[in-house]
């Protein structure tokens, strides 16, 4: 008999949209407080994470039960979503501007980002040397978590141990 998860991804694949409602009630909430640490902001918190229900729903397809459970594989997207998020500059001009995805704020941010705009470089500062250098690789320089590992000759493993915790560690320090 299939386990509940089973079922649901089962139901999701099949683009059924109460599956979707269900997944939604189930693991909002979890998804949330997640995101909330990473961005410190729960109205925010809570656009970004229905951007990555988006995504989920949208790439439910690409969701491997091999390689860990539904919740991790969600909770995954949308905290990458939330770094994307602060990543673009879009969190200063929220600020700013009171919206997450204010049209013209959001093409400004684009067109002009520089991460030293957001002191992400400092931020970086604050962390283990490996931790700041595999930060730096894939999210200032735009390199794959596999390709950090190569040039860094560790395990991916070992570099999404260090992101995790690189990345808990930043959710920890005052802006």
């Amino acid at each position: 008999m299939p386990s509940v998860e089973e079922e649901l991804v089962r139901r999701l694949l099949a683009r059924d949209g109460r599956a979707m409602t269900e997944f939604y009630q189930l693991y909002h909430a979890a998804l949330c407080a997640a995101v909330r640490r990473l961005l410190r902001n729960a109205h925010t918190a809570e656009d970004v994470v229905q951007v990555g229900m988006l995504k989920v729903w949208q790439g439910i397809a690409l969701y491997d039960p091999a390689q860990g459970r539904l919740f991790t594989w969600a909770a995954r997207i949308c905290c990458n979503s939330a770094i994307d998020y602060l990543r673009t500059g879009r969190h200063q001009l929220a600020t700013r501007t009171g919206g997450l995805d204010n049209a013209g704020a959001h093409a400004l941010a684009v067109s002009g980002f520089q991460p030293d705009h957001i002191g992400v470089a400092d931020l970086l500062q604050g962390l283990r040397p490996e931790y700041r250098q595999v930060m730096d690789l894939v999210y200032l320089q735009g390199y794959t978590q596999l390709e950090a590992a190569e040039l860094l000759n560790v395990p991916l493993g070992t570099v999404k141990t260090w992101m995790g915790r690189s990345r808990e560690l930043l959710g920890r320090m005052p802006l």
